[in-house]
Order: C-alpha cells, then sequence, then structure tokens
C-alpha cells in the first residue's frame, strides 16, 4: 500500500465514521472530507472544485426545481385528491399509496412525492380509524423503490450515470431493473409486508392528536383590573414562567383578533381565548386576577345587584351577547374561526433546534404554537421552551390566508384535513406540458438531461409556476455540497488505485464465485453502506471499487454500476438510510429498530429480483 493509498483511506474511514456519528450534518463531513484531500495533495488544486460544475450535480439540482414546479402546478395534488375514494380496506390502501407514489418518484425528487402524500395517508388512516403507522412506512419504502426506475428518480442514479464508461446512461435505462424491483416490492409490501409495520393503535374515538377543545378556555379582563391599559405581553409577564399559556384570540365586543399581538393593548371587559390545561390555567388567574369569562359576568351582577349599571352592562356586552353564547363561543371559535392545523416539521426545516421563544413566531409571522407531539404523544413541557426536532408534529393556529404560506417558508408540511392546493387547469397543464418536453427531448436525444432539465426548470420560472426565489428556495443545498465534495474525493480513491486495492482484496474471496454472487455481495454491500451514509455519497464511494472489480473479473462494467445503482437506493432498515424514512418516523411513532422488520424483508426480495434481471439485461 502506497502513502498516497493510506491517505485516501484514512480520509474515507474517517468520513464514513463521522456520517455514522451524525454529529455533524453531511454536508460539513463532505466539505472537511474535501479540505483534507486537497491539503494532503491527494486532488489537484484547479480540479478541488470542479464537483460543482459537475453534470450530476447540475441534473440533481434541476430535477429538484422541475418538482417543485409540478407541485405548484397542482400535478401530484390532482393525483392526491384521487386517493380518497378507494375505501378503508387497508390491502387496497397500502397498493394505492404505494403505487402512485413509486410512479411520482419515477420523476420528481422521492422526498417531495412522500411529503405530497403524507398528509393523504394519515387521513385515510383516521378516516378509517386506524394508526398512521401501518401505512406511513409503506409510503416511505415505495417512494424509495419509485426512484430506482428512471435516471432522474434518485441521485444515485444520476451519479452513478457519470461513471458509465463511453457515455452516461439515458432515462429508462434503469427501467427494467427499477421497474422489475419496484413492482415485486409493491406486491410485497400490499400482500404481507404492511402487517410487519409496527401497530400505534389509536383509538376512534380519539383519532386525533390534539384534542384542543378539552383545552380552550375563555378568560375576562375584570373591572378595575391592573392589567387594563396595559399589554399583552406584560400580563404574561406577571404571570411568571410557571403557567403555560398560549392565547389564541382577543375578544372585544363583536370584533376577534386571532393571534393577538403581545404589544396589544387590553381593556376592561376584554375576553382573552386561551389554551392550557388546568393545572398552568389555575396558576395563571391566581397570578393576574383574570377570572373565567362566565364567572366575572356573574361577580359583576352580584356586586351591582338587580339594578345593573350602564357600565355594568357594558362589561357584559363587550365579551358576548350571552352566558350561552360564552359557553359555546370556545369550541365555536377552535373550530372554525382559529383555523387549528397540524403540520409536522421537514428534516431541512428552519425550526430544527429552534425554540418558539427565540424565532419569535407570534410576531414575525403571526403564528401560534398550541401543541407539541413527538413520537406520537403530546409534549407536557413549556411550549415557548421545547426545542424543536425533525418530525414533531406541531398544533398551529394562524390567519387562512397566509398559514399555509408561512408554513411553507418555515419548512413545515401540513398534515390532516389540510386542504390540497390544487392548481388550476390551466398551471396543471402547462407545468405537465412543460415536463413532457423535457423528457421527450431526453429520449429523443436532442438535448442531454442535465440540458433538457435546465431548460425545464428555467422555463418553468419563465412560465410563472414559480419564482425565481422558490427555485433556489427548492434546492436542496445540503446534497448539492455533499455530491460537489465527495465527487472529488471518490475520483482521488480511483486515481490512486486505492479503489484497484480494495477490489483486488475483494477478489481474493470471490475469485471462484460466480458473477451472480459477485453482483450479490456489490448489491449487498451498498445497500448494507447506505442504511448508515447517505445514499449518494454510498454510490461515490463504492462505484469506483465495484469497476475495478469488474474489470479484474471479467464482468460488465454496467451490471456493476447497476447493483451499486440499486444498493444504493434502497435503505430500508434504518430511518437515517433516507431522507424519506426520517420523515415518516415522527408522524407514524416509529422508533430506530422498527425499520428493519419491514425492511429487511424488502431488501432480500430486491436483492433476489434484481440479481436476475440485471444479469438478463446487462451481462
Amino acid at each position: 500500500m502506497s502513502i498516497e493509498q493510506g491517505i485516501v483511506f484514512a480520509v474515507l474511514g474517517t468520513t464514513l465514521a463521522m456520517f455514522v456519528w451524525n454529529r455533524l450534518r453531511f454536508d460539513v463531513v463532505a466539505m472537511l472530507a474535501l479540505l483534507a484531500v486537497a491539503i494532503t495533495g491527494l486532488v489537484p488544486t484547479e480540479e478541488l472544485f470542479a464537483g460543482f460544475g459537475h453534470p450530476a450535480v447540475i441534473t440533481v439540482a434541476a430535477v429538484l426545481v422541475i418538482s417543485q414546479g409540478l407541485v405548484n402546478g397542482g400535478v401530484v395534488d390532482n393525483i392526491a385528491r384521487l386517493l380518497g375514494r378507494i375505501g378503508h380496506r387497508p390491502t387496497l390502501q397500502v397498493l394505492t399509496l404505494t403505487s402512485v407514489v413509486a410512479l411520482c418518484s419515477g420523476f420528481i425528487n422521492n422526498v417531495g412525492a412522500l411529503a405530497l402524500l403524507m398528509p393523504v395517508a394519515i387521513w385515510m388512516s383516521r378516516e378509517a380509524g386506524r394508526s398512521p403507522s401501518l401505512l406511513l412506512m409503506p409510503l416511505a419504502f415505495g417512494s424509495l423503490l419509485g426512484g430506482t426506475m428512471t435516471l432522474i428518480g434518485t441521485p444515485p442514479n444520476i451519479i452513478i450515470a457519470s461513471y458509465r464508461e463511453g457515455g452516461t446512461f439515458r432515462l429508462f435505462d434503469f427501467a427494467p431493473v427499477g421497474v422489475a424491483i419496484t413492482l415485486a416490492g409493491i406486491a410485497f409490501i400490499t400482500l404481507v409486508g404492511w402487517r410487519l409495520a409496527p401497530r400505534r393503535e389509536e383509538s376512534p374515538a380519539n383519532s386525533k392528536l390534539f384534542s384542543i377543545g378539552e383545552y380552550v378556555t375563555e378568560l375576562r379582563i375584570p373591572t378595575d383590573s391592573p392589567h387594563a391599559g396595559g399589554t399583552l405581553h406584560s400580563l404574561l409577564t406577571a404571570a411568571g414562567d410557571e403557567p403555560d399559556i398560549v392565547v389564541l384570540a382577543l375578544i372585544r365586543g363583536e370584533k376577534r383578533l386571532t393571534v393577538p399581538s403581545t404589544y396589544k393593548i387590553l381593556r376592561e371587559g376584554d375576553v382573552l381565548l386561551v389554551e392550557a390545561d388546568t393545572t398552568s390555567l389555575q396558576t395563571f388567574l391566581d397570578k393576574t386576577g383574570l377570572k373565567l369569562a362566565q364567572q366575572a359576568i356573574d361577580d359583576e351582577e352580584v356586586e351591582n345587584g338587580s339594578d345593573k349599571t350602564s357600565d355594568s352592562a357594558e362589561t357584559k356586552t363587550a365579551g358576548s351577547d350571552n352566558a350561552e353564547t360564552d359557553k359555546a363561543a370556545p369550541m365555536r371559535i377552535a373550530k372554525g374561526e382559529l383555523h387549528l392545523v397540524e403540520a409536522v416539521i421537514a428534516h431541512d426545516s428552519s425550526l430544527v433546534g429552534q425554540t418558539a421563544n427565540r424565532l419569535q413566531l407570534r410576531e414575525r409571522y403571526q403564528l401560534n404554537i398550541v401543541a407539541v407531539a413527538r413520537l406520537g404523544y403530546r409534549l407536557k413541557r413549556r411550549l415557548g421552551d421545547i426545542r424543536f426536532n425533525a418530525g414533531d408534529i406541531l398544533l398551529v393556529q394562524g390567519f387562512e390566508d397566509s398559514l399555509s404560506g408561512t408554513l411553507a417558508e418555515l419548512g413545515c408540511l401540513p398534515l390532516a384535513e389540510r386542504g390540497l392546493r390544487l392548481g388550476s387547469p390551466r398551471n396543471t397543464a402547462k407545468a405537465s406540458g412543460i415536463f413532457a418536453a423535457s423528457i421527450a427531448a431526453i429520449v429523443t436525444g436532442l438535448l442531454s438531461a442535465p440540458v433538457a432539465l435546465v431548460a425545464g426548470a428555467v422555463t418553468m420560472v419563465l412560465a410563472k409556476l414559480l419564482s425565481a426565489a422558490e427555485a433556489y428556495k427548492s434546492i436542496d443545498w445540503s446534497v448539492i455540497v455533499l455530491l460537489a465534495a465527495m465527487i472529488p474525493v471518490g475520483q482521488a480513491l480511483e486515481t490512486t488505485g486505492g479503489a484497484g486495492l480494495i477490489a483486488a482484496q475483494m477478489l481474493v474471496l470471490g475469485e471462484n464465485l460466480s458473477v451472480a454472487s459477485v453482483l450479490v455481495m456489490i448489491l449487498v454491500g451498498t445497500l448494507l453502506l447506505s442504511n448508515v451514509v447517505n445514499n449518494a455519497a454510498a454510490a461515490i464511494v463504492v462505484a469506483p471499487i465495484a469497476l475495478s472489480l469488474a474489470s479484474e473479473l471479467q464482468i460488465p462494467s454496467d451490471a456493476v454500476l447497476m447493483a451499486v445503482a440499486v444498493g444504493a437506493s434502497c435503505a430500508f432498515m434504518t430511518p437515517i438510510g433516507h431522507q424519506s424514512n426520517a420523515l415518516v418516523m415522527e408522524p407514524g411513532g416509529y422508533e430506530f429498530g422498527d425499520y428493519w422488520r419491514l425492511g429487511l424483508p424488502l431488501s432480500a426480495v430486491v436483492t433476489a429480483v434484481a440479481v436476475p434481471v440485471i444479469m438478463l439485461v446487462w451481462t
């Protein structure tokens, strides 16, 4: 082993260990690896950042922009709307959901396809009185399977295509293997697999994670209250840190102000609609002197006797027209006028690692965090101090016209009972037409994949399906940096002879093995690696080793590249193997060890189907 080979092995080993350790972002780890090979001289300076202009990186970015354009045009939402008609049978629901998400994932980003269909799956589960855990894991795995069908379905396919000798793979060159394992995988999940998913049972009577009506109460600012004339902020400050209170609305006469500013001036007779548990509510009342709305009216009537003064009458009117209205108000407002929505925090959300207090969500976005759930259970800690995790489910309150936009800006995905954002027929046709034209240009050979897809992305911006700002935001820059940084590192493994050295050692172990056995070894090895590191990184690391092994054993290079592509895309056994797995973890109430129960047999099915098809088509 040469010194250069020792250095590249040390860099890759450390990089993979840091990927598994998962304490630093994977894009940061990739940049550290790039700097390491630069400092040690393994990659020339002029080639160091060539990865940022690599066709594979450009293609991934273009696919992400086009995916967002199809979402904005309502293409996938129109498909999702049809799913509500399939009934409550679990087998039929699993078959339909996994099939649709797989089809969508073949042509748009698989995480995006999953994000659009996940709310539909949760809604269908609750309508049927079952836990979403039975549908969400099959849905996530369906998105991974579907990505294997085309060149643009998943980043590993795009990366693998760049390693092909004598030119890249075409758009549908992955289809024979990808379609075969997708059909086999969907069949297994539908007939057997969904029964292996963990059951997080929910009572049909308690099909909502948050029973907000039980916690909504009206409080009145009584006459001569020291808080009259002060701000809502001063009132909350006077209560101290103990009570956990969320002010949903301020009612003044006939006016209801939702998500009131903390600097709103309070008046005598104002009614605050608050969300709190009984302990926090009692502490708040004791410290502020506020009263329950109906109790305040009764007290004033007793104090004034039968001869009610004009002041007391005015105070009564300030809250509501009568006692019956007061009693009904909390439930009426909570269900209809305040627009309470459940949303899940995506992996790339700006909320991750932050608290509501630090982000000032009420002041900056007019958004209330009413409740937070994690692993299927509502958290009982102070809401303002909860540090958000990816996958947390939030119950949020905001204005109808801005709520969906605010959630999108914060990186949150609406869940059950969301109104699907259906695009106009004109926009749907426009988005579909642009995408179809890009695909046709690639299939006919008129344009290369990077050029055709970039042209499609730019056209969608010009057609106003998305703004330039939305286009930049739709790109997952962490993945772009990962690919751009790891491509030179992977090339260093090849140029130093490190890939050939590993291949020679594998050759000693597998010199008497059949071609099928070698393909199984490559596919399974890549699959296991992709369950603990990013799948694109796994493809970059394994591809040069597989090519060296193929050269030694006289196996067609296309066959081993297909095995690497399948293995890199089928990370079913851990939640960290792919973003789709991580996205369903919290809404499904899954634990780390739940994934292998369905993921392990599904991986076996994929391997058993993929290897014979690869041999049939590519050897």
